[in-house]
């Protein structure tokens, strides 16, 4: 009777849960690395994804970042498609060999009305780290609207070119290793 009423109060609580698909036209993934002597900014386009929700909670969701999509906005012309081709190549995201890059939210800790702790794996090169970051969640107009910062330590995915962790006499050569992603996610039932 016991495993039943388990069974049932699963069944129950899956069906609950509502699925939001992210629209890739409206969401938002923009980045930003940094180097002892400036910095690039650019953005990166979502495959897809969704987020889910049960009671009007985050719970859960996944996301897939097209790698293949690394853009530069701070340069122009040949700069610009130089430093794209770079970040593209094995010295940095490798993409030919690894053309996507994924997040799984694990969990989703309320911190007060519309905002989250979220608790996810990061997967980038095929290394995957678990990562923390503050989140807000609202609803707009029957939309789910998820934004956050975060920053990413590029040298625990193998990504290690002008790192000051693995060469030493780098100088103004020095890429930090951490780079910044401002998110922002529209879905929609």
């Amino acid at each position: 009777m016991i495993k039943a009423l388990l069974i049932f109060s699963a069944l129950l609580s899956t069906e609950a849960k509502e699925n939001y698909k992210v629209s890739t036209e409206e969401s938002t993934v923009e980045w930003v690395g940094k180097k002892v002597t400036g910095q690039h900014n650019g953005v990166i386009s979502l495959q897809g994804g969704r987020l889910e929700m049960e009671g009007g909670m985050l719970v859960g969701g996944i996301f897939t970042i097209d790698m293949t999509t690394i853009t530069d906005l701070d340069l122009s012309r040949g700069s610009k498609g130089k430093l794209e081709g770079h970040l593209k190549s094995d010295d940095f995201f490798g993409v030919e060999k690894y053309p996507t890059s994924t997040f799984t939210i694990t969990k989703a800790v309320p911190q007060g009305p519309g905002k989250y702790k979220i608790v996810g794996n990061i997967t980038i090169k095929g290394k995957t780290e678990e990562i923390q970051f503050p989140a807000t969640v609202e609803e707009k107009d029957g939309k789910i609207v998820a934004s956050a910062t975060l920053s990413i330590d590029r040298s625990k995915f193998d990504v290690r070119y002008g790192s000051g962790s693995f060469f030493d006499n780098l100088g103004d050569k020095t890429i930090y290793d951490n780079f910044d992603l401002s998110i922002s996610l529209v879905a929609s039932k």
